[in-house]
């Protein structure tokens, strides 16, 4: 059985900035669309997700945020793990999907899916695929940090990341590495940086 930890965030709260400053500051950071999905068959629920990172590499681990009182972080904790995707560029039907633009129960209609052996969903042509069991559910806010140990992977090389940032969807730009040609400054050798 996994541990719930409960964080509480509130002690600063009369210091924080207004809701509509931190969403105005969060469309600065980019980060790649993922959906979030667990269970199986016809009880499978899916969100996308931007608040998506990895943990540690032994064992190599990742953490999502899901919205505490919804559906898919009760089945996370019920079926004991999840599986993500990162979207590549072009499944932006997919991420409009999850986030809400089509019904819950047709979701899953719209992209390619197959099943990892778990069970659990599985997007086909995605950037990146992980399936996760739970490790560890920390309750802060309003929102849980599910904690998985990636249990299998898939990769697809071919394909580029699905970012948004700036309340859009945006695309890497492919261009060569940047240089002191090109204005920027040559990073240090390894061997002139001091350690701390």
């Amino acid at each position: 059985m996994t541990q719930t930890v409960s964080v509480d965030i509130d002690a600063h709260a009369e210091r924080a900035v207004t809701r509509p400053q931190f969403a105005d500051t969060m469309a600065r950071l980019a980060s790649t669309v993922c959906v979030v999905s667990s269970g199986s068959g016809s009880e499978c629920l899916g969100r996308t997700a931007t608040a998506v990172f990895s943990l540690s590499a032994s064992p190599p681990s990742i953490v999502v945020s899901i919205k505490a009182d919804s559906g898919l972080a009760d089945t996370i904790s019920k079926q004991d793990g999840f599986a993500l995707a990162m979207l590549a560029q072009g499944q932006e039907l997919v991420a409009d999907a999850f986030a809400g633009r089509v019904a819950a129960a047709s979701r899953y209609l719209v992209g390619i899916w197959a099943d990892w052996p778990s069970g659990r969903p599985r997007l086909l042509g995605a950037a990146a695929g992980l399936d996760c069991v739970l490790s560890a559910t920390i309750l802060v806010g309003d929102h849980r940090l599910f904690v998985g140990t990636i249990i299998a992977t898939e990769t697809a090389a071919y394909a580029d990341p699905l970012l948004w940032s700036e309340r859009q969807y945006q695309a890497l730009e492919r261009s060569a590495p940047f240089s002191a040609t090109s204005g920027g400054r040559p990073l240090p050798s390894a061997t002139s940086c001091p350690t701390l």
